[in-house]
C-alpha cells in the first residue's frame, strides 16, 4: 500500500507542475477517458470540425501506433502522439510524467483548449491525474448497463459522462434507464449526454461543453488537487 501511495504522490507532484505550465500558457485541459472502442476519437472528429473560436489541440495516448492521431491530424488539428510502448513499459494509461515528457512538442501558446485522449481503459486512467482542469468519459451503449457498478472510480472521478452510440439502441438489449440508475448510484447527479458520434446526434451538446470550458471561471482550483 505504501508503494502505491508513493507512486501516486510522485505522480501528483508532476501533475501540479503540468498544471502550472498549462496555467502559464492559458490553456484549459480535458482528460477524456473511456474503454477501448467507446468512440472517443470519433466523437472528437465530429466535435473539432465546428468548434469555432476555440483553438483546440489533442494529446493522443495509445499503447502503440498513431491511427487515432492520424485521423485527427487530417482535420488540421495540432496533435501530439504519446505511445506507452516501449518508452513507458506499455502502460494502459497516461500518467503525469508521460504527459510532461510530451509537452515540449505541444504548441501550448497556440491553444485555448487541449484534449488529452487517454489510453482506452476503465481502471488505471482514473487513478492518475495529469494536470487536467476537467475529466470526462465516453461510455458506449454496447458496453452494458453494469459498467458504472463494475468500474465506479472511473465514473465517480468524471464531471461528464457521454453515452455514445445511441443510434444502436434499437438493435441492442440495453436498458438505458438501468444504466442511468447505476450511474447515479456511483456519481449522483453527474452530468450526462446521450450522443451518437456516427450520426452526429446531440454532438452539439458536447461541442458546447468543450467550448465553454476555457471561459469557465475557477475550473482549475476545483480539480488541481488529486481526488
Amino acid at each position: 500500500m505504501r508503494i502505491v501511495e508513493g507512486v501516486l504522490d510522485a505522480n501528483d507532484t508532476i501533475a501540479r507542475a503540468n498544471r502550472a505550465d498549462f496555467d502559464d500558457a492559458g490553456v484549459t485541459v480535458v482528460n477524456l477517458m473511456s474503454a477501448p472502442g467507446a468512440g472517443k476519437t470519433s466523437l472528437l472528429e465530429r466535435t473539432v470540425r465546428n468548434l469555432e473560436g476555440i483553438r483546440i489541440g489533442v494529446l493522443e495516448g495509445d499503447v502503440q501506433g498513431s491511427l487515432d492521431a492520424d485521423r485527427l491530424a487530417s482535420l488540421h488539428v495540432p496533435v501530439t502522439q504519446i505511445n506507452t510502448d516501449p518508452g513507458f513499459g506499455g502502460e494502459c494509461h497516461l500518467d503525469a510524467n508521460m504527459v510532461r515528457s510530451a509537452l515540449p512538442a505541444v504548441p501550448l501558446d497556440e491553444l485555448d483548449l487541449l484534449v488529452i485522449e487517454n489510453v482506452g481503459n476503465l481502471v488505471c486512467p482514473a487513478e492518475f491525474r495529469v494536470g487536467e482542469d476537467a475529466r470526462a468519459m465516453v461510455c458506449a451503449v454496447t458496453e452494458g448497463e453494469d459498467k458504472p457498478l463494475k468500474y465506479p472510480l472511473m465514473f465517480r472521478t468524471c464531471e461528464l459522462v457521454v453515452v455514445n452510440k445511441i443510434d444502436l439502441l434499437e438493435h441492442l438489449d440495453f436498458d438505458l434507464d438501468r444504466f442511468l440508475y447505476n450511474l447515479d448510484a456511483v456519481n449522483p447527479g453527474v452530468r450526462r449526454m446521450l450522443v451518437s458520434a456516427r450520426t452526429g446526434e446531440n454532438v452539439d451538446e458536447f461541442r458546447a461543453w468543450l467550448g465553454d470550458l476555457p471561459a469557465r471561471a475557477g475550473i482549475g482550483a476545483a480539480v488541481k488537487a488529486p481526488a
